[in-house]
């Protein structure tokens, strides 16, 4: 013990060992491995379907490429309840179709008309076809009609003013016609003046040479198929203060006066659309009030289209109802009636009173 205690003393101490490990070099790990081989298998991937591209034909590629295409009709000719791309389908003739005569969905190719419609969509696009043709075929119909309707009141206008030259009578009344066309149809004016009066002031007896003016227009326009307006018209000179008989009285019975007149020379009465007073509201001559020419009778052709309705809706009116129909609320007010007493003529709980055109029910009807 005591020579081992001299040898480490010595040294002047203990003997101090260090190691050092070296970093670096050797081997790296396996990792990189695992992504080149993804690497590679990509790339043989690639390489692969180019080579497949390269060698395969047009009929094949459009084939592909019609697989992958949804709204193709080709894909397949069932379908289950999915509808789309491989959607469900089956090796089985039925597989899990729930129908074979109505699929649940309809494809729509594209590029391709009149391919993968449904039967619903063709119905609905055949229907709106038909009908825009019927419409077409209406509207035409009726600009055919106002052009066959405007030739006749052109052609009225023509032998009226003819009239006023051939008849002597009526020479000196020239000036007091006039016919015009407005938004309603061919307006015929029978103006009043000073010389020649059309009544007896502040009256609705007509002049003779008035009613002979009347019996003119009338062997004109009863050749036309047009309803009359016929409207009475003063001027602004009225009644004394507190009169009962103003000039809304004197336009009217003026106007039916008129009408009148127009029947005793041979116009039908069911022609007689309206007869209006309009007293001084739409003057002539709007600059003066009291001009004469406001005083005045408008026989106005209506246009057909203001006064008869269109064919369809004409012969829908015309249609024969095959009778009332019984509403549930009727026959739940017939069947209470039915319960009660046999011979009783007062009005029970069970058997309500009819109020006008309607029943009334015996009590709140709760329906399903």
């Amino acid at each position: 013990m005591a020579d081992d205690s001299a040898k480490k003393g010595e040294g002047g101490g203990d003997t101090i060992v260090i190691k050092r490990i070296k970093k670096g070099g050797g081997h790296h790990g396996g990792a990189w491995k695992v992504a080149y081989a993804d690497f590679v298998t990509a790339m043989m991937a690639f390489f692969l379907l180019l080579w497949l591209l390269n060698v395969s034909t047009e009929e094949q590629l459009n084939a592909i490429s019609n697989y992958f295409d949804p709204t193709h009709p080709k894909v397949s000719d069932r379908q289950s309840g999915a509808g789309g791309v491989l959607g469900g389908l089956t090796v089985a003739p039925e597989g899990a179709m729930s129908s074979t005569v109505q699929p649940l969905t309809q494809t729509s190719p594209t590029g391709q008309a009149g391919q993968g419609l449904g039967p619903n969509k063709k119905t609905e696009k055949d229907a709106d076809s038909q009908e825009k043709k019927q419409d077409d075929a209406a509207e035409k119909a009726k600009e055919e009609a106002r052009k066959a309707e405007e030739d006749r009141f052109k052609d009225a206008k023509k032998e009226l003013e003819q009239a006023l030259i051939d008849i002597p009578e009526l020479a000196a009344m020239a000036d007091n016609l006039i016919v015009d066309m407005t938004p309603e149809g061919l307006r015929i004016q029978m103006v009043d003046d000073d010389k020649e009066p059309m009544f007896a002031s502040g009256s609705a007896k007509m002049m003779q040479n008035a009613r002979l003016l009347v019996g003119t227009i009338t062997g004109i326009i009863v050749k036309l198929p047009n309803d009359i307006s016929v409207r009475g018209h003063t001027d602004s000179s009225g009644y004394a203060p507190g009169a009962e008989y103003t000039n809304w009285e004197l336009s009217a019975d003026r106007a039916n006066s008129t009408r009148k007149v127009l029947l005793e020379y041979g116009l039908p009465l069911e022609r007689i659309n309206n007869v209006v007073g309009k007293a001084d509201k739409e003057p002539l001559n709007a600059q003066d009030p009291y001009d004469p020419r406001n005083r005045r009778i408008s026989f106005i052709l209506l246009k057909e289209e203001l006064t008869r309705p269109p064919e369809s809706e004409q012969a829908a009116e015309e249609t024969p109802e095959e009778g009332p129909a019984i509403t549930e609320e009727e026959e739940i007010v017939e069947d209470a009636e039915g319960e009660g007493d046999e011979g009783s003529s007062l009005p029970g709980p069970s058997q309500p009173q009819p109020i006008g055109t309607f029943r009334k029910t015996p009590g709140a009807v709760e329906f399903p």
